[in-house]
C-alpha cells in the first residue's frame, strides 16, 4: 500500500519564506518612500526631550506633522461653520436664479422686428428721426 508522506514542513517552510520576502519589501517601500528617516527623526527628538512629554503619541504626531488634538478640533468647528455658509450661500443663489427665471419668463423679450436704432430713438425720445435724414 501507498504512504502519503506529509509536506506539512515543506509547506511551512515555503509559508516562512513568502512572509519574509513580503516583509522585506514591505521594508525596501517604507524605506524608499521617507517613512523610516521621518520616524527615526521624530523618536531621536523624543529622546532628546529633557521633560518627556505626557503623550509620546501626540509628541510624534506633532513632530509629523500632523494637527494636535486642540488644532484638529479647531479645524472641524472652522470646517462646520465653513459648511453652514456654503449651504446658506448656495440657498441664496438658488433663490436668486429662481427670481431671475421669473422674471425673465414675465417680461416677453422684445419684438424681432424692432432694431437697436428704433430702441435708442424711442428711449431718447427721437422717433422719426432716421426718416428725416
Amino acid at each position: 500500500m501507498y504512504r502519503s508522506v506529509p509536506f506539512s514542513p515543506l509547506l511551512q517552510r515555503l509559508s516562512l519564506m513568502e512572509k519574509e520576502t513580503k516583509k522585506e519589501a514591505f521594508r525596501k517601500y517604507l524605506e524608499s518612500s521617507g517613512v523610516v528617516d521621518a520616524l527615526i527623526k521624530a523618536l531621536v527628538a523624543l529622546y532628546e526631550q529633557n521633560d518627556k512629554p505626557s503623550s509620546a503619541v501626540d509628541f510624534i504626531q506633532q513632530k509629523l506633522g500632523g494637527p494636535t488634538l486642540s488644532e484638529y478640533e479647531k479645524l472641524q468647528a472652522e470646517m462646520s461653520d465653513l459648511q453652514k455658509k456654503y449651504n446658506e450661500l448656495l440657498a441664496s443663489h438658488q433663490e436668486t436664479c429662481r427670481e431671475f427665471e421669473e422674471l425673465k419668463n414675465s417680461h416677453p423679450p422684445a419684438s424681432s422686428t424692432e432694431t437697436a436704432v428704433d430702441k435708442d430713438n424711442r428711449r431718447t425720445g427721437h422717433e422719426g428721426a432716421e426718416q428725416m435724414v
